[in-house]
């Protein structure tokens, strides 16, 4: 029977990081929790903050589930996640400037270059170009499970337009309104400087052309997109305008955006939509989300985009195995964080013991996200696994496979009081002219018994992440 991590105790001892948060469960009356957790609701709805799920008929827009019951850090814990986290955007940024230029590694035979040059989030029309500083990824979000005490794993990197730290800010700012008290007896380290470290971020990355104070902006895909609450959010606290497509155009060297003023020149866009859609000249010539002629103006340094088009090939789950040897080649040292034991299915001795052990594994879409395209073989029934044997007989090299983790749990309030449930961690790396990142991020929480997905689209909710200060 496999064994989980229990973030709060150790045997029947509460460990030292909870113990006030101990006192508070065990004094709270039922009413007055539920009171609570209906407020906490409220209060996200009032807000707004929603996210989307499409394809199952109905109101796509569904309220976050909030577990007003925070996860807890002790300094120690964090510190040294910190330094793994920064070595690895250290690492993944120097990889994509490496590949978009002499290829040093896969000269090396470090990683097989199809699996970079063939890969569909490989964009040869970046190829050669540098941008800015060489920060090809500017917010990396990478996803953290622990599995005992001093285990934690990454489980994948996240480095296009990574979501979800609206709800990390929200979380905080909803849990100091509802109890003041709880943070006057604990010091818990700050988040809401992360939108000022944002901006200098964006700032900080600007194009050679720009001249004074950089205008950033933020290209929203519309309201229609699931994660628009988060773009609106970010621009209002950041102080940015918030466009879409149709809010900007080139004009000779530069991109300018539409205002009852007149054109405005801009010079980072903050982009939240996929590489396909930037521009209907370079990609997608069906595209109405993006400006045409962006991409001419980006290479030739007239504007900076963040995270840069072609940064999607460093969170490729079959390129997630080869990360370790990134941190090895390019920084000359040993993970800080270890990756999840993973089997490509392109190598035959892997696909193979995969097939054999179907049942006992999890298994991914390379390109897949959010809890879709994936297999949790221990919670399937025959008939599914089935099902995904002929998917991955169909194309191999479309799927990688891992162990089942024990996922650490955190004490969650549910239904019935407080119950264990199993979480994850993402925190919000930020890369400009230095590395940075807010002690603190998303805790994802799956709220069904016994699951282990946490995404929101698939029934999961999410939790306050305190650090706790020395």
């Amino acid at each position: 029977m496999m064994v989980h991590y229990n973030e709060m105790f150790e045997g029947e001892a509460v460990r030292e990081p909870y113990a006030r948060l101990s006192e508070w469960v065990r004094t709270m009356p039922e009413d007055f929790r539920q009171m609570k957790q209906a407020e906490a609701e409220a209060l996200f709805r009032r807000i707004g903050i929603t996210f989307a799920v499409y394809g199952e008929g109905g109101d796509p827009d569904r309220l976050i589930p909030f577990d007003m019951m925070p996860r807890v850090f002790e300094q120690a814990e964090w510190r040294r996640l910190e330094r793994g986290i920064k070595q690895r955007a250290r690492a993944l940024n120097a990889f994509l400037r490496d590949v978009y230029g002499r290829g040093e590694i896969i000269r090396a035979g470090r990683i097989p270059a199809r699996l970079v040059y063939q890969n569909e989030a490989y964009e040869k029309a970046v190829a050669g170009f540098v941008p800015p500083r060489g920060v090809y990824s500017h917010i990396i979000g990478i996803d953290l499970v622990r599995t005992a005490k001093d285990e934690f794993f990454v489980l994948e990197d996240n480095c296009r337009t990574p979501s979800g730290v609206s709800y990390m800010l929200e979380n905080r700012e909803i849990m100091m309104r509802m109890f003041p008290q709880l943070f006057r007896k604990n010091h818990i380290e700050p988040v809401d400087q992360y939108p000022e470290l944002l901006r200098r971020t964006l700032e900080s990355v600007a194009p050679a052309k720009c001249q004074g104070r950089p205008t950033c902006v933020i290209l929203t895909p519309g309201h229609f997109n699931s994660a628009y609450y988060e773009h609106s959010f970010l621009a209002n606290l950041m102080g940015l305008e918030l466009v879409e497509g149709a809010d900007l155009f080139v004009d000779g060297e530069f991109v300018y955006m539409r205002t009852t003023q007149g054109p405005k020149r801009v010079d980072v866009i903050y982009r939240r939509i996929d590489d396909p859609f930037l521009d209907p000249l370079c990609f997608r010539p069906d595209s109405m989300l993006g400006v045409p002629g962006l991409m001419d103006v980006y290479r030739s340094g007239g504007v900076s985009i963040c995270s840069a088009p072609g940064a999607g090939v460093a969170d490729d789950k079959a390129i997630y195995t080869f990360v370790p040897e990134m941190i090895r080649f390019y920084l000359g040292e040993e993970p800080l964080l270890n990756n999840v034991r993973t089997w490509t299915l392109w190598k035959d001795d892997d696909y193979r013991y995969v097939m054999a052990n179907l049942p006992d594994l999890v298994v991914k879409e390379v390109h897949g996200s959010g809890g879709y395209g994936m297999l949790v073989g221990p919670k399937a029934g025959k008939e599914e696994i089935e099902t995904f044997r002929k998917k991955i007989e169909a194309n191999p090299s479309n799927y990688i496979a891992q162990p089942t983790l024990a996922l650490s749990t955190c004490p969650t309030f549910v239904e019935e009081g407080i119950a264990p449930r199993h979480v994850d961690l993402r925190p919000f790396c930020l890369c400009g002219d230095r590395i940075e990142l807010v002690p603190g991020g998303l805790t994802r929480v799956a709220l069904r018994e016994g699951s282990l997905v946490v995404n929101s689209s698939q029934g999961g909710g999410v939790k306050d992440t305190w650090v706790l200060s020395e």
